[in-house]
């Protein structure tokens, strides 16, 4: 009931004309006089040129509520991330948007949902003394990894473990369910979202991350084919359809492209990094050639979007502080681009420093404070695990 009455205020307050420009350069100036960093003004007249009354104009993603809440492995926040419970929980918080699905393939080919194939850390394998042997290394995209891997079980057996909390240190509230949900597999995240849309008169949006794309297509797991053929039984695979697709590996991408006409995003890590099929072709670029005007007029030929990192957007200083915002948004939209960054959470231990309380990390620091610094960059939509949060950010932004 609270949702639907929070839902119906935001939709009501969507609908009445902004004054966007105006509201935002003046929010940008308040934000900076409680010591954020400084923030540009073009950016800011960027995302007005876009945002009529919060929303796009158009078809497709153009239709999503501008700046658009994506909610990062669902509720993670509040839930063992990539389980059920944790997206219906955050659909029902009012996400416009629900990170369903980061994934990876089980021994048998089935696509299932995970951060990571390692599940040592979200499941509780360990506890299975039928899976003792199981346990293994393995060097995944140059790091080495210890655990159990999604690769070397069946569905079957996959089906026979409960998801856990990844940081129960941090989130311990959170472990109170583990347990309660089964790893998903996608096509059981795309019936559900059927599900949802069908009841809720709306298409609930996704987004659906590629897992170490080159590692699989080695081990004769390719991932993009799997997920092309599941979107195409669930018609969704069309340019206008209300799933997104993204990698960190932009040949992962690029063959989706091939694939599918779905809105594809390229997601882009620290500056330094060498995206993993990079590094396997013998690519030398890192993200900081992709993130100039050259190399993201390159990425607009194949995708709509890009996934940065916060820190490409603000850096920070040597004290974890914001520092001035860089020139990628303005540039990102030049090129075509729309900008989906990520990962905004409520912890003192994620948020930049100008914005933690107190000296607990666990503890929750001025997260609205920061959602406004990112804000106000002109982002397009941004990652969370607190959408509920999120959504509270965005109205106070809109309303200036």
């Amino acid at each position: 009931m609270g949702n639907e009455k929070a839902q119906r205020a935001q939709g009501a307050q969507e609908s009445r004309a902004e004054g966007a420009l105006g509201r935002r350069t003046l929010l940008g100036a308040a934000v900076l006089s409680a010591g954020a960093a400084a923030f540009a003004a073009p950016g800011v007249a960027a995302a007005a040129d876009r945002d009529s009354g919060g929303h796009h104009s158009g078809k497709g993603y153009k239709s999503l509520p501008v700046p658009t809440i994506v909610a990062h492995r669902g509720a993670s926040g509040y839930r063992p991330e990539h389980t059920l419970g944790s997206y219906q929980l955050a659909l029902d918080m009012g996400a416009h948007v629900i990170e369903a699905g980061d994934i990876v393939p089980t021994k048998d080919g089935h696509l299932v949902c995970r951060h990571e194939p390692e599940i040592g850390g979200t499941t509780d394998v360990s506890a299975h003394p039928e899976f003792a042997g199981r346990k293994t290394t393995k060097v995944i995209d140059g790091v080495s990894t210890t655990g159990w891997f999604t690769e070397d079980f069946t569905l079957a057996e996959l089906k026979t473990l409960r998801a856990e909390e990844r940081i129960p240190g941090t989130r311990q509230h959170n472990t109170l369910y583990d347990g309660r949900w089964e790893i998903p597999t996608f096509e059981e995240v795309l019936t559900w979202r059927a599900a949802q849309s069908k009841k809720r008169g709306r298409e609930v949006w996704i987004h659906v991350e590629t897992k170490h794309p080159t590692y699989f297509r080695k081990l004769g797991l390719g991932l993009e084919e799997r997920l092309a053929k599941l979107l195409r039984a669930h018609r969704l695979d069309k340019k206008d359809s209300p799933a997104f697709l993204q990698s960190f590996e932009p040949t992962s991408i690029q063959r989706l492209n091939k694939l599918v006409a779905n809105p594809l995003v390229v997601l882009l890590s620290t500056a330094g990094s060498r995206p993993a099929d990079f590094v396997d072709i013998g690519d030398p670029r890192t993200v900081a050639d992709l993130i100039t005007p050259k190399g993201l007029k390159e990425i607009a030929a194949y995708a709509q979007g890009i996934g940065p990192t916060l820190d490409l957007i603000i850096p920070k200083d040597a004290a974890g502080k914001l520092k001035e915002p860089t020139t990628l948004v303005n540039d990102a939209h030049r090129a075509g681009l729309i900008l989906h960054p990520y990962t905004m959470r409520n912890e003192n231990t994620f948020l930049p420093a100008d914005f933690r309380k107190g000296t607990d990390p666990n503890a929750y620091g001025d997260a609205f404070g920061a959602f406004q610094a990112y804000f106000a960059t002109g982002i397009d939509g941004i990652f969370t695990d607190n959408c509920d949060t999120g959504l509270l950010a965005r109205e106070d932004f809109l309303n200036g």
